[in-house]
């Protein structure tokens, strides 16, 4: 004997749900009659995604070049989608904060690891022939980068050090965006001159940088922690989390990229240069940048020898 299963329950909360939305409830439930059932490639639209790998040139291993940079920016976007939430919550709490930090910072840590896939994944006498083809383009111009470091820190820790007792929080945004550290790296040092690569990326982005850098002014990490009680603000476990997420992205992941760079634009086949033209080892190397996003969290001798 089997006993029928029954769905009055359940179809009393659709109910419900719809009512709730002025739907018609029998409307949903028709449509399930003519629905077709999900498969996984149409839920992660994996022939749309597993067409956007084109190549410029014949090499194979241009290939990897470009599939590892295209999975760097999924995980970017996975990390903005944590802090937002960080960003967004209303009663923000030490638990959820610090869930959320190693979250992103396992993110970090992956892409750190990651590096290795293209150190001894690809040839460097293919990379340095096809690498030519993408001048003037640079992983600089990685905007979501440049959304995770305004989603991170108050705007004044991404000013460069030689500017900041010129700004402050009157300072005009589009100011401010000038002045940011990583301008030096598309500038001329004598002219002032901007570079291809700088303009090409702020034609792209300027006025989504300066609108997001708004939203995230009050908002960002550093301002939301900053907000807790000060008993929070204490807790070792939440500050460990912090500075782990801090040193990460600002050290860790930085020199990864860095020596993988330094394998590929020192070695023997490399000619020195970045595709776009910036003074790429001041650029990337943390002892210069001093990118720091929560400073008040580190010891006067953590912050002078940072990146050391």
């Amino acid at each position: 004997m089997t006993t029928e299963p029954n769905y009055d329950e359940i179809l009393e909360k659709l109910k419900a749900k719809y009512d709730a939305q002025s739907e018609d409830t029998e409307n949903y439930l028709e449509g399930l009659l003519y629905g077709k059932s999900i498969t996984y490639w149409d839920y992660i639209h994996t022939d749309a995604l597993l067409s956007l790998q084109i190549q410029r040139t014949t090499f194979p291993d241009e290939m990897v070049f470009i599939a590892y940079h295209q999975i760097n920016e999924l995980i970017f976007k996975m990390i903005l989608w944590e802090i937002s939430q960080v960003a967004n919550k209303k009663d923000l709490n030490v638990t959820f904060f610090k869930e959320k930090l190693m979250r992103i910072s396992r993110y970090f840590d992956m892409l750190t690891t990651s590096f290795n896939i293209m150190r001894e994944g690809m040839d460097p006498e293919q990379y340095g022939k096809f690498r030519h083809t993408l001048t003037p383009a640079s992983g600089f111009q990685s905007a979501q980068y440049r959304l995770i470091e305004f989603a991170s820190t108050e705007l004044i820790n991404l000013i460069d050090n030689r500017f900041r007792k010129t700004i402050d929080r009157n300072t005009p945004f589009e100011h401010a965006l000038e002045h940011l550290y990583w301008q030096a790296a598309g500038k001329d040092y004598k002219t002032g001159k901007k570079s291809s690569l700088l303009t090409n990326f702020e034609n792209r982005y300027k006025e989504e940088f300066i609108t997001f850098m708004k939203t995230y002014n009050t908002k960002n990490l550093w301002s939301r922690f900053k907000e807790l009680p000060k008993k929070d603000q204490q807790n070792e476990t939440l500050v460990a989390a912090m500075r782990h997420y801090d040193f990460t992205v600002n050290i860790t992941w930085v020199m990864a990229h860095y020596n993988a760079a330094k394998h590929y634009i020192l070695g023997k086949d490399g000619d020195g240069g970045a595709t776009g033209g910036s003074d790429w080892q001041k650029y990337m190397h943390p002892k210069y940048q001093k990118r720091i996003f929560f400073p008040e969290l580190w010891s006067e001798e953590e912050l002078n020898n940072w990146g050391q």
